[in-house]
């Protein structure tokens, strides 16, 4: 059984500053609740009960959040509604969550390698700390139902437009089913007319041990980081790789942009917000 899963969140999230100076973007709140809490939920539903965050400096308000706040909880359980203390209660103990420090930011390859000890020789799922998944049932779950039956390393991907393949880590393969494929090739960040597909790596992995083999092969490539294809290619000549079209919508919290599409998205979604909220965008687009 599939119990551990690593969450990489040691970015220095430079693309939202200033509001990054002093917090970590996974902090950063989709309405009242902070992106990596939405992350580890997933881990969570999924069936994982033993959870490592990759963190890095400036990353402790993150080891906070997850932390019991004894002082808060005893004001909240004084008051007459205690929903707040029961909810700040589930979220110090949500899971057994661990933590381990990328010092140098070297790319998500080399955070993933900091996982080598906690992990072992067991498969994990890697969830990236800064993109939730909006779906009935959870990505990292439909993943591991994958890997249950054919026991090798999945990841979750996604179609993009055609004018958004070099941006991302692309690959290509042959058809099982209507969603999953057994990965032949893998680019990262291709060309359009190099590109195998328009299907990109969305955020979410399940890997078998022999990655961090992999992973101690491989050199540093662009700004000097390891880059976590690099060893995929290298590990998909040695066993096969599956990849499947998750049902799922993904939501990249990495970029400005898509932060206010998906506060706009959840706020919509949200029953206490729904009606007045969408009154209000209705009367700022007329």
């Amino acid at each position: 059984m599939l119990r551990k899963a690593v969450i990489p969140a040691a970015g220095l999230g430079t693309r939202f500053l200033p509001a990054t100076k002093a917090q970590p973007k996974e902090m950063l709140p989709i309405i009242d609740t902070p992106v990596i809490q939405y992350v580890v939920q997933e881990a969570i539903d999924s069936g994982i009960t033993d959870i490592l965050i990759i963190s890095g400096k400036g990353k402790r308000a993150i080891e906070d959040h997850f932390d019991r706040n004894w002082e808060l909880e005893c004001i909240l359980s004084e008051k007459e509604d205690d929903s707040w203390y029961k909810m700040l209660r589930q979220i110090g103990e949500m899971a057994d969550i661990h933590y381990i420090r990328q010092k140098e930011t070297k790319g998500l390859g080399d955070a993933i390698l900091h996982a080598k000890q906690h992990v072992g020789n067991e498969p994990f799922a890697v969830l990236l700390g800064d993109t939730i998944v909006d779906s009935t049932i959870p990505v990292t779950r439909q993943l591991i139902d994958i890997y249950d039956q054919y026991q090798q390393s999945v990841v979750s991907v996604e179609e993009v437009p055609q004018e958004k393949v070099s941006r991302y880590g692309i690959v290509g393969g042959k058809d099982l089913s209507d969603r999953l494929k057994k990965i032949d090739i893998m680019i990262e960040k291709p060309e359009l007319q190099e590109a195998p597909s328009n299907l990109a790596f969305a955020g979410r992995y399940i890997l078998t041990p022999e990655i961090f083999k992999a992973l101690e092969q491989i050199t540093p490539g662009k700004h000097n980081e390891l880059q976590l294809t690099d060893a995929m290619q290298i590990l998909l000549q040695r066993e096969s790789i599956y990849e499947l079209r998750a049902v799922g919508k993904r939501h990249d919290i990495g970029n400005k942009m898509d932060y206010l599409k998906t506060i706009v998205e959840f706020g919509l979604n949200r029953p206490e917000f729904a009606e007045e909220f969408r009154s209000f965008l209705k009367g700022i687009l007329k």
